[in-house]
C-alpha cells in the first residue's frame, strides 16, 4: 500500500462517507419536481462516489493507482457540488433550512478537493 504519512485515513473516508450521507438525508427532504428527479439521481451517484473510490484508493498496489483514484475521487466531488449547485438554483422557493443544508454541503465538498488536491500534489513531488 502506498506510503500516507501521517495523514489519518480512517477519519478521512468517515468524512466522505458522512458527505455522501448528507446529501442523500438532503435528496429525501427536496420537492418532488421535474429537475429534482433528474438532480437526485446524479447527486445521490456521485456524492456516494468519493467513498467508494478512497476506499480504492486505501487498497491501490502502487503510488499510481492511488493517484488516479484520489483524483477520481476530486471529480466526484466536483461532480457533487455541481448538483449541489443546481438543486440550490432550480428550487427558488426551498426552505431556510435546505438553503443553508445546500450551502453548507457545498463548502464541505470544496474542503474535501483542497485535501484531495493537496495529497495529490504531495504525491506527485515524491514521484519525481
Amino acid at each position: 500500500m502506498p506510503n500516507k504519512g501521517k495523514f489519518d485515513s480512517e477519519a478521512f473516508y468517515e468524512r466522505l462517507l458522512k458527505f455522501g450521507q448528507d446529501c442523500q438525508k438532503l435528496t429525501s427532504k427536496l420537492p418532488k419536481t421535474d429537475f429534482n428527479k433528474v438532480y437526485v439521481g446524479q447527486l445521490l451517484r456521485s456524492s456516494a462516489s468519493p467513498g467508494s473510490n478512497y476506499i480504492e484508493a486505501l487498497e491501490a498496489l502502487s503510488k499510481k493507482d492511488f493517484s488516479h483514484r484520489l483524483r477520481i475521487c476530486r471529480k466526484e466531488t466536483r461532480e457533487s457540488i455541481h448538483w449541489l449547485r443546481l438543486v440550490q438554483g432550480a428550487n427558488n422557493n426551498l426552505l431556510e433550512e435546505l438553503k443553508k443544508e445546500c450551502k453548507r454541503l457545498y463548502l464541505e465538498g470544496r474542503e474535501i478537493i483542497k485535501i484531495l488536491s493537496a495529497s495529490i500534489l504531495t504525491l506527485e513531488k515524491q514521484n519525481r
